[in-house]
């Protein structure tokens, strides 16, 4: 079988041909349909190799992007579940709804040189696909540690429940998104059980629905928080504000061990119904009843759904089924402390009650790993954590926020190739949407992949707009991006459109690091002070007086910040030392926080306080043995 499979459309062999002579040329095992001897069972012959291929390169062009390609957008679609998946241009044009989202290679106008860069690009990128290991900087996305603190002066945001809790373009105002002809939205179903604490069970529904219909290869979904805000409004105003050409709402009626619901999917633009069911079933059928739905959806909208509407990783368990929608159903409280407690005790009963159930496994990860954010002793947590993504994973390897949830264990604990490979894996899954891309973009950034986590960052708000948090993780990807005025100007548009959760509520640090490394400190200071977290507001004013001229003052804060310090503070401390010019006391603390695998580390090369050693050869050396791969 060969390495690398070539997906083209039949029209197009001309062009194709020299790609396939020069990636043959340089030492790959190339197939592609031209080598099927005549009378061989063609599709089988396809098919088999198209399955064993370790690297699927898709040639997109006007033939094969447009309708005449299904045969290309098919093997373009199993590549992507495989996680082998790797788009090239040989024309500019639009791609297909679906393949949008990782940037594909150009060799537009290229003439079969070897030397041409652009070659040399796919070259590196396909064999890396079929190494398994990261892809190039720049190209397509693709132990016990020391947790650390995330740098309040380094752009980085912590994982929170929000970065796992919804489902990822630009900042957008209600009523700017643009409605795509294949895309819906969930609107939550209403409570007809006359018991205000079977709410759980409608809003669970209506997420695991969102959830199936992700899945389907070319329908863009609403995501859950943007969804929600809409619980009242009509379907013209939930179609207009959140950019979706359908919108699907219901109810749901629950008791004496029985479950009604009723489905209605509407046109968005008109608002007329285009289609109705409902179902009555026992209370153990509830996760019939979702696949239903999403069948009748799939087939309503024209989209193949194939197996996808069954819940992924799912439960035949009743009582499995039960609390895992409890689990999803639950809602920010202002106390995150609490509501982990509470997702991780839902997650935990789904666990116990069905061992099997891969969905629920991948649920816990999330809170064990926003309580390890938090803990004095996170290791414990960590290693729950990673032991729960590794099942879910083994249990259901296609889940895309169980990889997703792996990559921020290993970048916890500095295994720089560990965490690439996860993410990627996330990316490339059908289902993959806003909670992956807001999660996943920092990334990139911090790996000096610029462009191409912004780009994440600003899908993660197309699919979630009234979301704020996807707004606070963009805000984030721009600070670390060096973005500074793009950052300030997003946290007060972030500011009018959400007055009930002003920026400062949860994003107090960007604003401090916007201002700072934008180079207004004093405007900075003031923020600074009300920083909540002592650690924050120490390293800060340690940092943001230096730039003043104030060194009492910094020694007061750098004094401050030492007198609390628990042995996690070794990158804040290595940060303050740099920017106060005391370059020797700056490199003996970050060779400890390496040495202590500390997981600030991983902002090093995006970091504007380590500007002065970039030039220092042992600050190569430190980028080195925390694993950064070349730029």
């Amino acid at each position: 079988m060969a390495d690398l499979f070539v997906s083209y459309k039949s029209e197009d062999r001309a062009r194709v041909k020299p790609l396939v002579d020069a990636l043959q040329a340089d030492g790959l095992s190339v197939w592609w349909d031209a080598q099927i001897e005549g009378g061989a069972g063609w599709r089988q012959r396809i098919e088999q190799e198209l399955t064993s291929a370790k690297c699927v390169l898709v040639a997109w062009t006007k033939r094969s992007a447009g309708p005449e390609g299904e045969f290309v957008h098919d093997e373009a679609t199993r590549a992507k579940r495989r996680g082998v998946y790797l788009p090239v241009l040989l024309e500019k044009v639009e791609l297909p709804l679906g393949f949008g989202e990782k940037q594909a290679l150009p060799l537009t106008g290229w003439k079969g040189d070897r030397a041409d860069a652009r070659y040399q690009a796919v070259l590196a990128a396909a064999r890396a696909v079929v190494s398994g290991a990261p892809l190039p900087a720049g190209s397509a996305v693709a132990a016990g540690t020391s947790l650390g603190r995330r740098a309040v002066i380094g752009g980085g945001v912590a994982l929170g429940a929000a970065a796992l809790g919804g489902a990822g373009w630009y900042l957008l105002r209600p009523g700017a998104a643009e409605a795509k002809a294949e895309s819906i939205a969930v609107l939550p179903f209403a409570n007809l059980s006359g018991d205000p604490g079977q709410a759980w069970f409608a809003d669970g529904l209506a997420e695991e629905l969102r959830s199936a219909l992700t899945r389907i290869a070319g329908l863009q979904v609403a995501a859950r928080t943007s969804s929600e805000k809409m619980r009242d409004a009509d379907v013209k105003e939930a179609s207009a504000k959140l950019g979706v050409a359908h919108v699907l709402t219901g109810s749901v009626r629950k008791g004496a061990g029985k479950v009604r619901v009723s489905a209605q999917l509407a046109n968005g633009e008109t608002g007329l119904e285009e289609w109705s069911e409902v179902y009555d079933r026992p209370e153990d059928d509830a996760l019939v009843v979702q696949t239903s739905i999403a069948e009748s959806v799939a087939n309503r909208l024209s989209l193949t759904l194939g197996k996808a509407a069954a819940m992924l990783g799912g439960t035949k368990n009743p009582v499995a089924y039960e609390a895992y929608l409890k689990g999803v159903a639950i809602k920010a409280t202002g106390d995150v402390d609490a509501d982990n407690r509470a997702r991780l005790a839902a997650f935990d009963a789904a666990v116990a009650a069905d061992p099997g159930f891969a969905a629920a496994h991948a649920g816990r990860v999330a809170p064990l790993i926003n309580l390890a954010n938090f803990a004095d002793q996170p290791d414990a947590l960590l290693a729950q954590a990673e032991a729960a993504a590794e099942r879910a994973i083994t249990l259901e390897p296609m889940l895309p926020f169980a990889h997703s949830a792996m990559g921020f264990v290993r970048e916890t604990q500095l295994d720089i190739p560990g965490a690439e490979k996860a993410y990627r894996a996330a990316l490339s899954l059908p289902g993959a949407g806003s909670r992956e891309f807001a999660f996943v973009g920092t990334w990139p950034i911090y790996m000096g992949r610029t462009v191409e986590g912004l780009a994440l960052l600003d899908r993660a708000v197309a699919l979630d707009p009234l979301n704020p948090r996807r707004q606070r993780a963009r805000i984030s990807g721009l600070v670390s991006a060096r973005r500074y005025g793009e950052a300030l100007a997003a946290i007060s548009a972030h500011d009018t459109a959400n007055p009930d959760q002003p920026f400062r509520s949860g994003g107090g640090p960007l604003e401090v690091l916007a201002h700072l490394w934008g180079g207004d400190a004093r405007t900075a200071r003031p923020l600074a002070e009300k920083l909540p977290e002592a650690w924050q507001r120490h390293s800060a004013l340690a940092v943001i007086d230096a730039k003043l001229g104030d060194r009492a003052g910094s020694d007061r804060a750098l004094a401050a910040l030492k007198a609390i310090d628990d042995g996690t503070f070794g990158y804040q401390f290595a940060m303050i030392h740099a920017v106060r010019g005391e370059t020797e006391l700056a490199f003996d603390q970050l060779d400890k926080a390496v040495k202590a695998k500390d997981s600030g580390l991983i902002e090093l090369r995006t970091d504007p306080a380590f500007d002065s050693l970039r030039k220092d050869p042992r600050y190569a050396a430190i980028e080195r043995r925390v694993g950064f791969p070349p730029l």
